[in-house]
């Protein structure tokens, strides 16, 4: 067979693309006719999952040493992202993760840029007046993070001292609060992610870092710290954690509760939270959190269609 000459390339080419438009066109009137609206429209458009992810929350949203998003709640929307494929009839939707911190998950998701927000986000009243929470998938609490060594062993043993805490984050709103209640003249040093607060404390340059205690176990293993530092003191907040979708997306919403409804009927929904919970992480540590009875019953009701409703969070907290 000859060269194709210049002139063939080009009809070629644009064979390819006329057909390229023909498909994008077909699954544009597809959405149409299903009457879809929301992100599954447009992810049916544009046949791409924009994920918000996190790379300071392990082990639910971070990288790996090969720089790609894993983690327990990446694992839980690739698993809602085969469900909109299901839905949509379609086998060949990408993943394009969006990268945010705690205080930009939310705004990407209400501005259409992500589809889902995968981390560590909890499941508080105020939140869902502008977003939707799947169903519940892990409950922390904040907690404080010190170097060993020091005689702190609660949140009272900090008064006046400096404390990290990441920007939007519920755990900011706990701590101003507790520190407004008990006149303790902490101050409070609002960084950018859970990374820089972490260096801070490593650093002597604050006195303790509070976040969600399994946030805060989840840094101790990646960073190979807890030789040095440690979690001390009781649960200053409840922590309801869920997947995040658009506010009032009903299609996205039953999507999502098909999803997980399936995970816990086939048992995944425990597999996975073993796999990054019971057994070791990327980096060999483990962390060693046994599934808590309150996470056991939800994962169980959701087994029942009929009870498989989210649950809102009743009020504030860390994540």
């Amino acid at each position: 067979m000859g060269v194709p000459t210049l002139m063939a390339l080009r009809r070629r080419l644009g064979l390819a693309a006329a057909a390229l438009l023909a498909a994008t066109a077909f699954a544009a009137a597809q959405a149409d006719d299903a009457g879809l609206t929301g992100a599954l429209a447009k992810i049916a458009r544009t046949g791409e999952v924009v994920v918000a992810a996190r790379d300071d929350a392990a082990p639910f949203s971070f990288r790996d040493r090969a720089g790609r998003p894993v983690g327990y709640s990446i694992d839980l929307c690739e698993a809602i992202v085969e469900e909109i494929g299901r839905t949509l009839g379609r086998d060949d939707l990408r993943v394009a993760f969006k990268p945010v911190t705690a205080e930009t998950r939310l705004a990407a998701v209400i501005s259409g840029d992500a589809d889902l927000e995968c981390g560590a986000t909890t499941a508080t009243a105020e939140r869902a007046r502008v977003v939707s929470f799947s169903p519940l998938i892990f409950v922390a609490g904040t907690r404080i993070l010190v170097r060993k060594g020091t005689p702190w062993r609660d949140f009272h043993d900090l008064a006046g001292k400096r404390i990290a805490v990441t920007a939007g984050t519920t755990n900011l709103a706990v701590m101003t609060t507790l520190n407004d209640s008990f006149r303790l003249a902490m101050t409070l040093v609002a960084t950018p992610d859970h990374e820089q607060a972490f260096r801070l404390l490593g650093d002597g340059e604050v006195d303790g870092f509070a976040a969600d205690d399994v946030l805060l176990a989840g840094l101790l293993a990646r960073h190979h710290a807890r030789d040095r530092l440690e979690v001390v003191g009781e649960m200053l907040s409840y922590e309801p954690y869920g997947i995040v979708y658009r506010h009032d997306d009903l299609p996205m919403k039953e999507a999502v509760e098909r999803a997980f409804a399936t995970l816990a009927a086939s048992n995944d929904l425990a597999w996975t939270y073993a796999r990054w919970f019971e057994r070791r992480l990327p980096n060999g540590e483990l962390l060693g959190i046994p599934m808590s009875p309150q996470l056991e019953a939800a994962f169980g009701l959701l087994r029942e269609p009929a009870n498989a409703e989210p649950k809102e969070a009743p009020g504030g907290g860390g994540g």
